[in-house]
C-alpha cells in the first residue's frame, strides 16, 4: 500500500476497520469529499477502502492523529478504546490543541467520561457517538447514532455522523451517549430473551412457530426485535458468524450491570440475559449472533 504523504492535516482519520467500522469509513470517504486517512491492524480493508474510496492508509495510529483534525474511533470495546488512547505511542501522546476525538465504539460510562477529561488536558474535545443498528445499515448510511457532546461539538461533527447514520441524537453532556446505546441494547437484549421463551413455550404448547410471530407482530407484543432478531433469526434458526454475537453482546450487557450497580438499580432481568449469553458461551455458541440463546432457552 501506497501512503500518500501529502495528504494535510484537514484531513478526516479513522481507526478501526472492522465489521461496521469499514463501510461507515467508506460513506465518510465518499460523501465528505474530503480526505481520509485511515488505520487498522488488518490491511485488507484497508486495501479496499484505497481501491474503491480513496481513502489514505496509514502505517500507525500517531499517523492517523498528525494527520488529521478529526478522529473517528470504531473499536471492539471501551477497554480497548482506552489503551489505545493511553499507550505511549497511543492518541493522547499525539493529539494537539484543537482536535476532535470521536468514539463510535461501545464504551463504559466511566470510561469515556474519564477520556474525556484527560482529551480537555490538551485542549483537544472527546465525543461519544456510539452506533447502532447493523452491518447493512453501516453500509447503506442508514445507521442511529446517540451522541454525548456539548452542543456546539455535536453541531460541527453532525455533518460527518451524517454521511453514515439518518438518526443522530444529542443525549446530553458526554457520557450520554453511551448511557443510551447501553440501555438501548440492554433493552433488546432482554426482549430477544422474551422472544425466545415465546417461540420455546408456543412450539410446545403446539402452535406453528411461523402462525406465532406473525401474530405477535400484529398486537401488543410487536417491536423492531420481534420484526427483525425474531423473524429474522430466532425463526429460521439463522445465527452467522461475523455478525453481533454473544461474546460482544454480552460485553454490551456487561457495561449496562455496571451502570445498574453504580447508580443503584436492581436490573435482574438485565442479570437474568447474563446467565442466558454464558450459557451460550458454555455450549460453544459464544461466536454466533446473540438471538442464538434462543437455542439454549428451548434446547434446541
Amino acid at each position: 500500500m501506497t501512503q500518500d504523504k501529502s495528504t494535510p492535516a484537514s484531513a478526516l482519520g479513522f481507526i478501526g476497520l472492522g465489521v461496521m467500522g469499514e463501510p461507515m469509513c467508506r460513506n465518510l470517504a465518499r460523501k465528505t469529499g474530503r480526505p481520509v486517512v485511515a488505520y487498522d491492524l488488518d490491511p485488507a480493508p484497508l486495501q479496499r477502502l484505497t481501491a474503491d474510496a480513496g481513502v489514505h492508509a496509514a502505517a500507525s495510529v500517531r499517523e492517523v492523529v498528525e494527520r488529521s483534525d478529526v478522529v473517528m474511533l470504531s473499536l471492539p470495546s471501551g477497554e480497548i478504546v482506552a489503551d489505545l488512547c493511553r499507550r505511549d505511542d497511543g492518541l493522547l501522546s499525539a493529539c494537539r490543541p484543537g482536535q476532535i476525538v470521536i468514539d463510535l465504539s461501545t464504551s463504559a460510562v466511566d470510561t469515556t467520561r474519564q477520556l474525556a477529561a484527560e482529551f480537555a488536558a490538551r485542549q483537544v474535545r472527546f465525543i461519544d457517538a456510539p452506533v447502532a443498528r447493523t452491518r447493512a445499515a453501516a453500509e447503506a448510511g442508514t445507521l442511529a447514532v446517540m451522541v454525548g457532546a456539548e452542543p456546539a461539538d455535536f453541531d460541527a461533527v453532525r455533518p460527518l455522523l451524517a454521511t453514515f447514520a439518518t438518526e443522530i441524537a444529542l443525549c446530553g453532556p458526554v457520557g450520554c451517549g453511551q448511557v443510551l446505546k447501553i440501555l438501548n441494547n440492554m433493552v433488546l437484549f432482554e426482549t430477544v430473551v422474551a422472544i425466545s421463551e415465546a417461540k420455546a413455550i408456543g412450539v410446545r404448547a403446539g402452535v406453528d412457530p411461523d402462525v406465532l410471530f406473525d401474530t405477535l407482530s400484529k398486537g401488543s407484543a410487536d417491536s423492531f426485535a420481534l420484526r427483525n432478531h425474531g423473524m429474522k433469526a430466532v425463526l429460521p434458526g439463522e445465527f452467522p458468524e461475523r455478525a453481533f454475537s454473544v461474546r460482544y453482546a454480552r460485553k454490551d450487557l456487561h457495561y449496562a450491570l455496571a451502570l445498574a450497580r453504580e447508580t443503584g438499580v436492581d436490573a435482574r432481568s438485565a442479570r437474568l440475559v447474563d446467565e442466558w449469553f454464558q450459557a451460550a458461551i458454555d455450549a460453544g455458541l459464544g461466536d454466533r449472533y446473540h438471538p442464538v440463546i434462543s437455542r439454549v432457552i428451548g434446547g434446541d
